[in-house]
């Protein structure tokens, strides 16, 4: 690969041309390893710019990372990081997925919005308690992973960001409109494969309450100079440590009050 004098444009190049040809994952070159979030950040534009060039569908939604204590713990990195969603990537009710589609499939069992309406930077900022006005609907959902099998012990925060959080989709459970009377931080979720428990949790376990990360989020792209947009879906952290899937694996998310959503790996 011919090497680019702007680092910020070369490590985007890099990790899309990683992810493209299904190389496993690993640390950017010292030349491009952004040396901060904010350069991080910068590059994760970038990528996300390269994957709606080669047909991922434009910017339908975003994920928040590393809501949760379990996810800290696993990944080692000790804060929220945001990455997005593309619309050809987000599936809805039972999804049937290609394990070959994947260099390492991975899921997570979280809550997910719906936004009713922009959340500008002139509106906030925003709070779990202002911003619940914005959510037009709640579902369970999964998120797919794929770290590409990277070694945790190579990630930083910087890594995770530029890499785009590692998002690879999601599956979106039924909306539930009319969810204002739940108590979705007390709501239990658990995480089933092939009909067993392998992980529970409830929806405080994301940030203290779902809408935190929803806040954390909206305010993080302000600062960016960008936002969340009405229509926009967000998943707002596993509630359940990252599990991998094997081809033939059946997944469920059961969200009390909100639903379930699945996946077949093929």
């Amino acid at each position: 690969m011919t090497a680019n004098p702007d680092p910020i444009e070369g490590a985007a190049r890099h990790l899309f041309a990683e992810a493209r040809a299904g190389r496993k994952g690993a640390r950017l070159p010292d030349a491009l390893a952004p040396p901060d979030v904010t350069a991080a950040y910068l590059v994760q534009d970038r990528l996300q710019a390269l994957w709606v060039e080669a047909g991922a569908g434009a910017v339908a939604g975003w994920k928040v990372a590393l809501t949760s204590k379990v996810m800290q713990e696993l990944v080692g990195v000790a804060q929220p990081c945001e990455g997005a969603i593309f619309a050809n990537r987000i599936h809805r009710g039972a999804a049937r997925l290609s394990h070959g589609d994947f260099v390492n499939i991975g899921v997570e069992s979280e809550i997910a919005v719906r936004l009713a309406h922009d959340l500008p930077l002139s509106g906030g900022p925003y709070d779990q308690d202002n911003i619940r006005g914005a959510v037009a609907a709640c579902m369970a959902a999964i998120e797919i992973v794929d770290d590409r099998a990277i070694d945790y012990k190579l990630v930083d925060a910087e890594l995770l960001i530029a890499d785009n959080s590692f998002n690879a989709g999601c599956i979106l459970g039924p909306e539930v409109g009319d969810w204002q009377d739940l108590d979705l931080a007390a709501l239990a979720g658990r995480m089933l494969i092939n009909g067993e428990v392998v992980g529970t949790g409830v929806g405080g376990d994301a940030l203290g309450h779902p809408l935190v990360p929803l806040a954390w989020l909206a305010n993080n792209l302000n600062q960016r100079g960008t936002l969340l947009r009405a229509g926009d879906v967000v998943m707002t952290g596993s509630i359940v440590a990252t599990k991998w899937l094997h081809p033939g694996d059946h997944m469920i998310t059961e969200v009390d009050g909100l639903g379930q959503a699945s996946l077949t790996v093929t």
